[in-house]
């Protein structure tokens, strides 16, 4: 059985304490901090599997310790609030909480939430995965890549916004994204047909 490791982040002692041992004894490997920059310092260094965070704290609060520790070591939250705020529930759930309790909670509550986040959690990393590789099969394309190129030259944009761009024009048209890379492409390579490659490129930029 996978032990998970677990950071909990509160700035209340004796909820972090309380928290901290029940989680110990339903068998997670637990890492404490009571503010939000020792929870993304702990968090890099520890590199837990899931962070459990109290969203009100002073100084830094839950919400942005959460984004540091998704933007600087890719871990995942699900956050602790005293107050039924649906203002902070919306703004937790835009910065993808997994999972969302309002304080007291004990053990038997917590831990049914922490696992399905983690469930959750990897589920998320595998379809980023599958995603990433569909992605780079179709961009290693040599027509798509051509077309991708031309289109980053002429817009000065990145090859993901480029891509993304032909991606969703090819949708909007019910029609195959190499299809559209073979137009573009030849609209591009052809010297007596510049109005047609003009006319493509808008028709493309148009339909983001």
């Amino acid at each position: 059985m996978t032990r998970y490791k677990i950071l909990v982040v509160d700035d209340d002692e004796l909820i972090l304490n309380v928290i901290t041992k029940g989680l110990t004894g339903a068998g997670y490997d637990v890492i404490a901090a009571s503010n939000g920059r020792d929870a993304i310092r702990q968090g890099i260094e520890a590199q837990p599997d899931l962070a459990v965070l109290d969203i009100r704290m002073p100084g830094m609060d839950g919400i942005e310790a959460a984004r540091e520790l998704r933007k600087q070591a890719d871990i995942d939250s699900i956050f602790l609030t005293a107050y039924s705020d649906k203002e902070l529930v919306k703004t937790a759930i835009k910065e993808g909480a997994l999972g969302y309790l309002v304080k007291p909670v004990d053990t038997h509550q917590l831990v049914p939430s922490i696992e399905a986040a983690l469930e959750r959690s990897a589920e998320l990393r595998r379809l980023y995965k599958s995603e990433a590789s569909l992605t780079g099969a179709i961009k290693s394309n040599r027509e798509i890549s051509k077309a991708i190129g031309i289109y980053m030259e002429r817009y000065q944009v990145s090859d993901q916004e480029a891509f993304e761009t032909l991606r969703n024009y090819a949708r909007s048209q019910r029609r195959k994204l190499i299809d559209v890379a073979i137009e573009l492409s030849q609209a591009a390579n052809s010297n007596s047909n510049s109005n047609s490659n003009s006319d493509i490129m808008e028709r493309i930029r148009q339909d983001r």
